[in-house]
């Protein structure tokens, strides 16, 4: 029998041994994407896309068909128009931008945009909407702390949803949609969106922390300069994740209300972000 020698061994072991999640309570701030991290709002926005998008590609003759591939590259984590925008380039498909006040049945991009919008929130108020319990435990924890906590969306229905889901009041600063075409922010993957969060939080990227399930999000927190990007893995795929600038994946937040779990988080890197000893917490 071969004998492994003992840098072999070492090499082995320090595989076996993930490394440590980042502390969120040590975190000069935290601030959350919405769809997908703190509500499954974003299984409600891959409906929506889908109903229209498989409409539009039907009627234009689009090939190849609409997929759920096609939501994570193009789609997820972008303002509403952008995303629809890079669709349609992905299939060589230029129309008018149009408006945003357009009609839902115009055939421009924001036409495009506010059907899909239609979609979902006749769904959402249809249904109603939770937030992950999990990530509902997360965040209550983290306020308790005094940890300052806001929102970074590239939805317009960000307000609507933290009001249904009942987090609203968690959260000290919400940078959405509408902020973001308000104050002419670039969509993520752009830094612009986190950057103007940590602004309005009043917190340092190098010290605070940013969740992101969305390779777009997760590449606009890294952008933004912030040290620790927390990816969540619904879908989208550790590896996509990492490779966009997550510096620790997870399946769902609530491995961050145990002690021990931070002996399971599947990391490329992850640095912690420190508290600044003058922080309020008020």
């Amino acid at each position: 029998m071969a004998r492994r020698g003992a840098g072999t061994l070492v090499l082995l072991l320090e595989a076996a041994v993930p490394e440590a999640l980042p502390d969120p309570l040590r975190a000069e701030g935290v601030l959350f994407d919405l769809d997908g991290v703190l509500t499954p709002t974003a299984e409600v926005h891959m409906r929506a896309w889908k109903v229209v998008f498989d409409d539009v590609f039907e009627r234009w003759g689009i090939t190849p068909p609409y997929s759920d591939a096609d939501y994570f590259d193009y789609v997820d984590g972008k303002k509403r128009y952008d995303g629809v925008a890079s669709l349609l380039r992905s299939r060589n498909v230029e129309i008018p931008w149009g408006a945003v006040d357009d009609p839902p049945e115009a055939e421009t991009i924001c036409g495009i945009g506010n059907r899909k919008n239609a979609a979902f929130a006749e769904s959402l108020r249809g249904e109603g909407i939770a937030p992950f319990p999990g990530s509902l435990a997360l965040v209550e924890k983290l306020s308790a702390a005094g940890i300052p906590l806001g929102v970074v969306s590239s939805s317009k229905n960000a307000e609507e949803v933290l009001a249904a889901a009942g987090i609203r009041s968690f959260f000290r600063i919400v940078v959405d949609g509408v902020v973001a075409e308000r104050e002419n922010l670039a969509s993520k993957p752009a830094a612009d969106m986190f950057s103007a969060g940590a602004v309005a939080l009043g917190v340092d990227p190098a010290r605070s922390i940013a969740v992101e399930d969305a390779t777009s999000g997760a590449a606009s927190a890294a952008a933004a300069g912030f040290a620790t990007v927390v990816g969540v893995d619904r879908g989208t795929g550790a590896d996509a994740l990492r490779a966009a600038g997550a510096t620790v994946v997870v399946d769902d937040l609530d491995v961050f209300l145990d002690p021990a779990a931070d002996e399971s988080a599947s990391s490329d890197s992850a640095a912690q972000a420190p508290r600044s000893d003058n922080e309020e917490t008020a």
